[in-house]
């Protein structure tokens, strides 16, 4: 009966396409002439559910979930996606029961994965469902690659969804008017960006987009594995063959991968040539094994044949049976030269071809990094690449761009006014942490409310996969080497138990130490005489194997494996080094070096991860392991590399990615105190997590204002820089090449923490603010007390207090003195707005005392002995954290922020309205003193940090604010309000 039932629900939900309809009545007409006599009740369907039916279950998850993800359908418009209310909506729709529904629900739960963040221009919609549902062919293709691959229906809905979201903002390629729409999408590193851009491309190519243009990377390796994912999930073998046959060698002459890649059985096949089947090919400009040429054939390649000659070719009449090109090239000068120059010899068509432009990497060699200061009057110059861009975009007037990267500074840097430029007008959309990567939440213990001493490596990301340089005896590069070996066993040890081996196809450990060649050379040759010396094979090897294996990855696997095979001890595990080692030190060598300038160079080292069978080795390198370099099966990384480009550092995280089957033996070792410049160090490990704090903050700006208020936009792309400038401190705020004309100037945040880092220098100005501030020193209370966000003593610490009315608040504030003023404006703007709302009556004042013996104190013109905080300015006249994580939990409980910890018996001195702030008087040296023994005003800062109170109804308000800047400032001009922001 299950099998008659699950060909019926098939047939009753393909007719129901994209919107839920009466099942019972739908499943009927299914039913009515091949199976009049089956059992459509719903007493039946639960029971089938219910016993596990994992047909069925999987044909119902994969529409429900398709319907839970729906981007405001018209059967809910009402409902937001991904949640029980959309969920219900679905179930009314069907009309089934509430049994039904419970049974449904316990089997395929509703995925509350987060969606996309988009911050757009509005934009005339034209991506409708009945234009997708009549061209869908190849996202249709790609799709049902995506699922023989494994992904599951989520996963496939929220890539449908967010590569959706791009789509929808490019240009109709149907419509008569030219306009070119350009956007920027920001992805994790190492996080599937390829497979977005794959489904854009897809749905692009569906819609009626007829030539694409990939730009990736800068050596041939890296965009021959751009063009062979999309050949293998997208392009497909028929149209790779183009009639050719696979078993005659003699028509196979020019033909890519048939015969010398293992996965070729695995690329998509559409059943026939497309043209064929009603649809159309995909003519493929590059191969895998060539870039672009300048040739003839290469110019009557792209010029695109028309049905109906007398309209043009974006008309649907000669759009949809016309032939889509395809090409990835290299972002390289003498490349896209070629590619100008052959576009400039088609004369007309350049004007009818919807084109879509895919920038990989986009902020490497694209942005324009010459000098504003150097050019000539009224005239932009710009870099090669970024040149030969731009002149694409004239050529193409129908050609939309977008840019995909991890870091996106540079792009939102660029000056939005040169038309010319890159920068991303339309939209700025962040893609959402994806399911099973690897990312530095699984790295970092961020906000754990575990301390450090109680932690374990099963509560403990840092205890499970991070690691030190250096123990209490020597360097760790041995035991990183040895947890290397041991990963590998334990990688054939679980594919011997039924595990799919598939992710354990190749397996590599990452050095990377320096960017100079000869000390590649040097590292490599130590690393190969420490594995020829290590005695893998010998007694001693094994029992240092076997304590590794016991102090380490037996712990970690228990707690974090996940159900997946583990040894229950090195013995069992043991038969299975051997032939680790042996797979490791193939061929002789088991350390390669990566730092070649040629792809000639990368050739020669096997490190083809496409066609190689396996690549199980240690890999040393520089930045040519970083950026766009896809390290596969990287399961150890020894990490000492330090630079202070924020952008570049994140660009060394190969450890970030997906670790299917072996996230618990992945481990980090990182130097936690690595030389930086004559005298300074650096603990990258903290680096590390200080920018991807920054990153995150940044992505959470972007989600905060993303929704629409009145159904437009807080935030065109133009006005995100600001934002970036205001709260990502080791970032300029006005770089050379990356001005903006408009000036932010409110960030309206109630129950959310505020720490300005840009106080002022000279000493006239900090006696100045501390004067600002006597009065508020004057009215603390002059016993402390123990402060907590709980009842109890966890959690706290020793404060003296103080109240201070909100108008005598904004009063100080907009008194104080800052070295960047623009950089706290934007907060005393909110302050003040919320004092004439009425939103905030009074401020609890906090300052933190030290209690140990080490305290420094001293008085301030005249107060109590106050604790002194120790503080550096780290870049520029900007602090780092002047706050301590300890102090912020009081705080937030005063202002009623709900992700707090407040305890209701906690003794607060709470109320409504009121708002917290934690005041920090901060030395820079040894602390000076005056005659009097008060601190001299002149080397003191008083930094604070603040949080707003939230409303009542604890919803959190939030709003950005914009004015034109004064064009009587030189080199500045006025800039409209737009989008309705004020």
């Amino acid at each position: 009966m299950s099998d008659v039932l699950l060909k019926i629900h098939a047939s009753a939900l393909a007719g129901m396409q994209d919107s839920p309809r009466h099942l019972a009545k739908w499943a009927a007409l299914a039913a009515d002439e091949d199976h009049p006599d089956a059992d459509l009740t719903e007493e039946t369907f639960r029971a089938c559910v219910a016993g596990g039916d994992g047909l069925l279950i999987a044909l119902w998850s994969r529409a429900l979930t398709a319907w839970d993800f729906a981007d405001t359908p018209r059967w809910a418009s009402d409902t937001p996606p991904r949640t029980d209310a959309r969920r219900t909506a679905a179930y009314e729709r069907l009309r089934i029961g509430p049994d039904l529904r419970k049974v449904l629900d316990a089997a395929i739960p509703v995925n509350t994965v987060q969606g996309a963040t988009v911050i757009a221009r509005e934009f005339t919609p034209w991506y409708t469902s009945d234009r997708v549902a009549a061209h869908s062919f190849y996202w249709t293709a790609y799709e049902r690659t995506l699922r023989a691959k494994g992904w599951s229906d989520a996963a496939i809905a929220s890539l449908d969804e967010a590569s959706r979201a791009v789509v929808e903002r490019l240009t109709d390629p149907e419509q008569s008017a030219v306009r070119q729409a350009k956007g920027l999408v920001v992805g994790y590193v190492q996080s599937g960006k390829t497979a977005n851009f794959t489904g854009v491309a897809a749905k692009a190519i569906d819609a009626g987009y007829r030539l694409v243009i990939v730009l990736g990377g800068t050596l041939n390796l890296l965009r021959a594995q751009t063009q062979r994912r999309m050949d293998m999930e997208l392009i497909g073998q028929e149209n790779i063959l183009r009639g050719a046959n696979p078993a005659d060698a003699d028509t196979l002459i020019g033909v890519d991968y048939v015969g010398d890649d293992p996965d070729w059985s695995t690329f998509v096949r559409h059943g026939g040539r497309p043209s064929m089947l009603g649809h159309f090919d995909i003519e493929r400009l590059t191969t895998r094994d060539k870039d672009y040429n300048s040739l003839a054939q290469g110019i009557r390649a792209l010029e695109v044949e028309k049905r109906e000659h007398t309209l043009p070719l974006h008309d649907p009449r000669n759009l949809h049976h016309a032939d889509a090109r395809v090409m990835v090239v290299k972002k390289n000068k003498s490349v896209l030269t070629k590619l100008v120059k052959d576009l400039k010899q088609i004369h007309g068509l350049l004007g009818e071809l919807p084109v879509l432009i895919i920038d990989d990497e986009s902020d490497q060699a694209s942005v324009n990094t010459s000098n504003p200061k150097r050019w000539e009057k009224g005239r932009a110059e710009r870099t090669a690449i970024n040149s030969l861009i731009s002149q694409l975009l004239e050529l193409l007037p129908r050609a939309q761009y977008v840019g995909y990267t991890a870091t996106p500074f540079a792009n939102v840097f660029i000056d939005p006014s040169d038309v010319e430029d890159i920068f991303p007008t339309d939209f700025l959309i962040s893609l959402p942490r994806p399911a099973g990567y690897m990312g530095v939440q699984d790295f970092h213990d961020l906000d754990k409310p575990v301390s450090n001493g109680e932690r374990t490596c099963a509560d403990s990301q840092e205890l499970a996969h991070v690691r030190g340089i250096h123990d209490a005896s020597n360097d760790r590069l041995q035991e990183a080497m040895d947890a290397f070996v041991l990963s590998g066993a334990m990688k054939l040890f679980r594919a011997a138990d039924g595990t799919p081996e598939a992710p354990f196809r190749h397996h590599t450990m990452l050095v990377h130490e320096s960017v100079k060649k000869d000390d590649h050379a040097e590292l490599a040759l130590r690393i190969n005489s420490m594995w020829h010396e290590a005695g893998y094979a010998s007694m001693a090897g094994h029992d240092r194997l076997a304590a590794l294996f016991a102090d380490d990855f037996s712990r970690v696997s228990e707690a974090h494996a996940g159900g997946l095979p583990t040894p229950s001890s090195y013995d069992e595990l043991r038969p299975y080094v051997s032939r680790a080692r042996q797979l490791i030190g193939q061929g002789g060598r088991p350390v390669i070096v990566v730092n070649g300038d040629s792809d000639r160079y990368f050739e020669q080292l096997g490190l083809d991860f496409d066609r190689t069978p396996r690549v199980w080795k240690i890999l040393v390198g520089g930045t040519k392991l970083s950026r766009g370099f896809t390290v596969e099966g990287l399961t150890v990384t020894y990490y000492r590399r330090t630079t202070q480009q924020a952008d570049t550092l994140m660009q060394m995280g190969r450890w970030f990615g997906f670790r299917p089957g072996y996230r618990d033996l992945v481990r980090l070792y990182i130097g936690r105190n690595e030389p930086l410049g004559k005298s300074g160090t650096v603990d990258l490990y903290e680096a590390f997590e200080a920018i991807c704090r920054d990153e995150e903050d940044f992505r959470g700006q972007l989600a905060r204002y993303a929704e629409l208020i009145d159904g437009k936009p807080q935030l065109t792309p133009a006005q995100i820089p600001p934002l970036v400038s205001q709260h990502l401190p080791w970032l300029r705020p006005a770089a050379r090449n990356k001005m903006f004309n408009a000036e932010l100037v409110e960030i309206r945040s109630p129950g959310e923490w505020v720490e300005p880092t840009a106080y002022p220098t000279d000493p006239t100005d900090l006696v100045h603010n501390a004067e600002a501030w006597r009065p508020v020193l004057e009215g603390l209370d002059p016993t402390p007390r123990h402060v907590s966000p709980t009842h109890g003593r966890n959690g706290g610490y020793e404060a003296v207090l103080g109240t201070l009315g909100h108008d005598a608040l904004v009063g100080i504030l907009s008194d104080l003195r800052w070295s960047i003023p623009t950089h706290f404006s934007p907060h005393l703007a909110s302050l003040v707005s919320a004092g004439r709302a009425d939103r905030i009556e009074d401020w609890l004042v906090i300052v933190p005392q030290q209690t140990s013996l080490r305290r420094t104190e001293a008085r301030i013109f005249g107060s109590r002995p106050l604790s002194l905080a120790h503080r550096t300015r780290r870049r520029g006249d900007l602090f780092g954290a002047v706050s301590e994580p300890k102090h912020r939990g009081v705080a937030l409980a005063v202002a009623g922020a709900p992700n707090s910890t407040e305890d209701p018996s906690a003794e607060l001195p709470t109320r409504g309205r009121r708002g917290a702030l934690v005041l920090y008087p901060v030395i820079e040296d040894t602390p000076r003193l005056l005659a009097d023994g008060t601190l001299d005003p002149r080397h003191l800062v008083m930094a604070f940090s603040l949080v707003a109170p939230l409303p009542k109804d604890g919803e959190r308000e939030r709003r950005v604010r914009f004015r034109a800047i004064d064009s009587g400032k030189r080199d500045r001009v006025i800039i409209d309000r737009e989008d309705g922001v004020e």
